[in-house]
């Protein structure tokens, strides 16, 4: 129950601690995972020695890592806090669009991509506004701005690709040259890794995911960070979009769509998200986001076609949860 101080205001909650033992665990799990990742590049290159000597191999698999990571990052601080956001894929086209709507408007190309941002912030704050205050589950939710925002996207466009504005050199920056995405996921990567673990916002965000009730008696704004997180997660997949825009010189209104947005909570279930809520680390994230990349580019490579690609993402995702879900319950027989 909440106390009240001397002054009559609810006191400030204690940031959550955690324990040495969940911090090793942490990164002991991070350290499997990135292992599975530097034997399957090992294999790869044993197979064909372009896959990492080659500029234009590690070009492209940065190019397909980099997306999928930066959208896996939001989706990982909804899914540690029990929700989902199947419309990112949609909000990844959308800002797009509402980025070239502002420059044609006359904004500058910096001030457009902020409108493309502010416009999946606005998806953000739907989404979780739905779903905190009329109590729909956030897969319902998403699955209804999913077709919602698409149908937007296309009336909008109808249905007709446009190049993307702006100069050479913001291009560059922005996603045209090779590596510039990869530097954008990493740096990234770093400021949500810090937002999760060193911050009361993560650290909340896991307390509220693992016991909801308890938090919200402790004083944690349970709802509050419910859509905060919502808000984030689109404006990650909404510049995930607009960074590809750049990248391939066009945007189209069925860019991104379902398949970046479930690559993405593969990369985070991988990298040991589990749906259940409760943990998981934006690093796990990333390099599940790696370890998809490196299935996909060696497998091209190599001249397996893309349904195998699907088989082995299907058997990873069902492995990884498998192993979430035991490693769960080992955990807790071993805290009593």
């Amino acid at each position: 129950m909440n106390t009240v101080n001397e002054s009559g205001k609810a006191p400030t909650p204690a940031p959550v601690a955690r324990p040495r033992g969940a911090l090793l665990s942490n990164w002991a799990a991070e350290l499997r995972i990135l292992l599975v990742a530097m034997l399957l590049a090992t294999y790869f290159q044993i197979v064909n020695h372009d896959f990492l000597l080659s500029n234009a191999s590690l070009v492209n698999l940065t190019q397909f890592i980099a997306p999928v990571a930066i959208i896996a990052f939001g989706e990982i601080m909804l899914m540690i806090g029990g929700d989902i956001d199947l419309s990112a894929g949609m909000v990844f086209a959308f800002a797009s669009f509402m980025m070239v709507f502002a420059n044609d408007a006359g904004a500058p190309m910096w001030l457009a991509v902020i409108a493309g941002l502010v416009a999946a912030a606005i998806i953000g704050i739907v989404n979780g506004a739905v779903t905190v205050y009329l109590r729909l589950p956030s897969f319902v939710t998403t699955l209804g701005t999913l077709f919602l925002i698409n149908g937007i996207t296309l009336t909008l466009s109808r249905g007709v690709p446009v190049a993307t504005p702006g100069t050479p050199e913001f291009a560059a920056v922005m996603g045209s040259w090779g590596y510039s995405e990869i530097l954008w996921t990493i740096v990234l990567g770093l400021i949500m890794h810090v937002l999760l673990r060193h911050t009361r916002w993560g650290l909340h965000t896991q307390a509220a995911g693992a016991n909801s009730l308890g938090a919200s008696e402790a004083g944690i704004h349970v709802n509050r960070l419910r859509i905060g997180n919502f808000i984030l997660a689109a404006v990650l997949a909404g510049f995930t979009g607009i960074l590809e825009g750049f990248r391939i010189t066009s945007i189209d209104p069925q860019a991104g769509s379902n398949q970046i947005m479930f690559l993405a909570v593969a990369a985070a279930v991988i990298g040991g998200t589990p749906l259940s809520g409760g943990s998981g680390t934006i690093v796990g994230g990333l390099i599940g986001a790696a370890v998809l990349g490196i299935l996909n580019d060696g497998f091209t490579l190599i001249g397996i076609n893309a349904f195998t690609f699907n088989i082995i993402l299907g058997a990873a995702i069902l492995a990884a949860m498998i192993f979430n879900i035991h490693v769960g319950r080992i955990r807790r027989k071993g805290a009593k």
